[in-house]
């Protein structure tokens, strides 16, 4: 049986649909991803939730982030 891990927290700058298609699709990239969910929230910290079958590391969720253009809020704000 295999386990099941949310990790949730904020990401700053996107603006509209296609913003949060790029998070998207780089987050579910990430090994073990099996759903990502974006509240968007124009101009503001949207928050993101990834559930995954196996642990995700702030490092590799930050590179997701990072290589879709925008960035997670500061280290210590993570939802």
């Amino acid at each position: 049986m295999s386990q099941t891990l949310t990790s949730t927290f904020g990401v700053d700058g996107m603006t509209c649909g296609h913003c949060v298609a790029a998070v998207t699709e780089e987050l579910t990239a990430l090994p073990g991803v099996k759903n990502v969910s974006i509240e968007l929230v124009k101009g503001g910290t949207s928050q993101v939730t990834v559930v995954s079958d196996e642990p995700l590391g702030d490092d590799a969720l930050r590179g997701a982030v990072e290589e879709a253009g925008y960035a997670l809020t500061p280290k210590g704000s993570l939802l």
